[in-house]
């Protein structure tokens, strides 16, 4: 009998009983189990068996698709595209980037496909989701308590993800900030992912438009002076002359093309 016959009488036999040993398969046949194994194999790779406990079985269903939630517009979109843009082409090939939470880091994400080469540590799946399509960017995601809303992980398994590693870059959003606390995040959770990338990095780059200076958020995060450089699409005098004089404050909009400013010239 030949390997491609007896494989076809494997697959035949596993739709009858389900799950089959892989001793019996080798002493109905009269062949060693390692070329039980080898048919096997061959059969998992092309998804027609699947191994299971010491056996064959067949497939696992897939599950029904699940209608997506509908997906809440982000707000300051073309603000945050100029930021992750200006953000991108600030990145260097072969960086290691860890990348946190919220809408502009996913379109940071995004702006970050064109890249040959990087490696991206993250908790937000659809920071992994926008850069399936290129090969040349390893991505690590770390595990922890999902959030459906967000399709991300949060949880001391990811601070202590993001502390097992030092970044090149370390790029965080906030949900508000002000010239006194700071970064502040809405969820506690949210607030211990950026301050352990914050902490494991060697340059920490903050990307927030104009309007997180009138939202209100309670966690703290950092003040100013744990960042170095802060991406913004436009930032008013009286926000300007309170921060740190060692930011490196960079405005992305469409009025100045995305010039790069340094605080206090």
């Amino acid at each position: 009998m030949s390997a491609r016959e007896r494989q076809r009488c494997i697959l035949e036999w596993v739709h009858e009983q389900e799950h089959v040993e892989v001793e019996d398969i080798a002493r109905r046949f009269g062949v060693t189990t390692q070329t039980i194994r080898r048919d096997i194999n061959k059969m998992c790779e092309q998804g027609l068996l699947r191994r299971r406990y010491g056996g064959v079985s067949l497939p696992a269903k897939p599950a029904p698709a699940l209608a997506p939630a509908p997906e809440e517009p982000v707000a300051n979109v073309r603000a945050k595209q100029l930021i992750a843009h200006r953000i991108a082409t600030d990145i260097p090939e072969g960086a290691t980037v860890s990348l946190g939470v919220g809408s502009t880091i996913e379109l940071i994400a995004q702006a970050l496909i064109g890249h040959k080469a990087l490696r991206i540590l993250t908790n937000n799946f659809r920071v992994a989701a926008a850069l399936s399509g290129n090969p040349g960017i390893e991505v690590i995601v770390s595990g922890g308590i999902y959030r459906h809303a967000h399709h991300d992980v949060v949880g001391p398994e990811v601070t202590n993800f993001f502390s097992s590693f030092t970044t090149d870059f370390g790029i965080v959003s906030t949900g508000s900030m002000d010239l006194v606390n700071g970064l502040m995040d809405h969820e506690i959770r949210e607030a211990e992912v950026s301050r352990a990338i914050i902490a494991n990095t060697q340059t920490r780059l903050l990307a927030a438009d104009h309007s997180k200076w009138s939202h209100d958020s309670h966690c703290k995060v950092a003040s100013f002076n744990y960042v170095d450089r802060f991406y913004t699409d436009n930032i008013l005098k009286k926000h300007r002359v309170g921060l740190p004089g060692s930011l490196n404050i960079i405005e992305c909009s469409l009025e100045n093309n995305c010039k790069k400013t340094l605080q206090r010239l």
